[in-house]
């Protein structure tokens, strides 16, 4: 009676791992293959989605979670100003999407280098009362000096805009805790304690002069109505938060209120995203497909190369089942070495070439794993038929044919 031996799982590791230790070359060379298939994976896929993100961080840059809101001038009568609510900020903050909400109000003083100049020549700039979060809200940051506090916001402190600190005739403040420069605003002065960089996407906040809101009550007569605007919202929801602004911020009269459209830049950034997703898949598919013909081939060569080996080991009582896991094992074993050297070329290849052009890197930890796991799957493919090829040599044909 002959009795079937069986081989635990290391012992048939062993066996499949045989051909790649004792062929080193071309396992290496065949590793290779499949190696350069997925490290072209990775690099297709990471090299244009780190560009994606840096030109999607460009677009975002132009506002395209920006809106700004502000009374409309022909619903007013003449010689007024239009206003909008005291409690539409805090209202506009209740909506769920929304992340930041601030606002700016005209005093409509005038402000001067000194008390020397003409009362009546305010350069053409603009005395803003602002609330503490504008800067997050039109995504500006301070040049010299700091932004308004709690506390600096009480007392006669301003904040200068880009242009209005030129043609006021102010550069950097000292670095020191001396006490900033001094500007005339109406009869009053006020200290200087910052400048804000540019503001490419609120043009109207560089040739404005930012006073806190409560000191524009206690010092400028403000009466607390805003008169812009600025909300960020998710990018997602930006239609739908527009929409129901007017009504949330004036729900007597929403007529009055105007609120600009989502920035152009918004459409660009979504085809963008569209359009790289799809040459994601595609580069992807064709480097796997790649990758498994390399496998598929060297595998049938190796059952080729490898009959006398086979007949040898079926005529010692191996069974075909036996046969198809030592071919299957190697095919498998091939891609995932193929598959992790792959990776890693890619990967170091991917962040050199993003940190040489200033990208930032992206690298998908999902695609990665999905990367290797689509080698051992290109492996198991691949090897199929050569191992059932191997598996259906009888002893005598496979000696036959050394």
């Amino acid at each position: 009676m002959i009795r079937r031996i069986r081989l635990s799982p290391l012992d048939m590791l062993d066996v499949g791992l045989l051909g790649i230790r004792t062929r080193r070359m071309r396992a290496a060379l065949s590793a290779l293959g499949i190696a350069i298939g997925i490290a072209t994976m990775v690099v297709v896929t990471g090299i244009p989605a780190s560009s994606q993100a840096a030109l999607l961080r460009d677009l975002s840059a132009l506002g395209t979670n920006n809106l700004q809101a502000m009374a409309q001038t022909n619903m007013t009568g003449p010689g007024t100003t239009p206003k909008l609510p005291e409690e539409s900020v805090a209202m506009v903050k209740r909506i769920g999407p929304v992340t930041v909400a601030s606002a700016v109000a005209n005093t409509h003083a005038r402000v001067r280098r000194n008390d020397r100049t003409d009362p009546q020549d305010g350069s053409g700039l603009t005395v803003l009362a602002a609330q503490l979060d504008l800067p997050q809200a039109i995504n500006t940051k301070v040049r010299s000096g700091h932004w308004l506090t709690a506390v600096t916001e009480k007392f006669p402190a301003v904040v200068l805009g880009s242009v209005a600190a030129t043609r006021l005739g102010f550069g950097d403040l000292p670095a020191t805790a001396a006490p900033g420069p001094l500007v005339m605003i109406g009869d009053k002065w006020f200290t200087v304690v910052g400048i804000l960089d540019q503001t490419p996407l609120s043009p109207d906040i560089d040739r404005s002069v930012l006073v806190g809101w409560d000191s524009a009550r206690s010092q400028l007569s403000f009466d607390g109505h805003p008169t812009t605007l600025y909300i960020q919202c998710q990018e997602s929801a930006i239609e739908a938060v527009r929409s129901v602004l007017p009504e949330t911020i004036s729900p007597v009269d929403p007529g009055q209120v105007m609120v600009t459209r989502p920035s152009d830049a918004l459409a660009a950034k979504r085809a963008t995203e569209s359009n790289f997703t799809s040459l994601f898949l595609g580069l992807a598919a064709v480097a796997l497909l790649v990758g498994g013909i390399g496998v598929a081939n060297t595998m049938v060569i190796s059952v080729l190369e490898r009959r006398s080996e086979i007949g040898l080991r079926r005529a010692l009582g191996a069974n075909r089942g036996q046969i198809r896991a030592q071919f299957l094992t190697e095919s498998v074993a091939l891609a995932a070495l193929g598959g992790i050297a792959g990776t890693a070329i890619g990967l170091v290849a991917t962040a050199g070439y993003a940190v040489y052009h200033g990208w930032p890197i992206v690298v998908s930890l999902s695609a990665t794993f999905a990367g290797l796991g689509g080698a051992v799957a290109v492996g198991v493919i691949a090897g199929v038929y050569p191992s059932v090829r191997a598996s259906h040599l009888t002893p005598t044909k496979a000696l036959a044919s050394t």
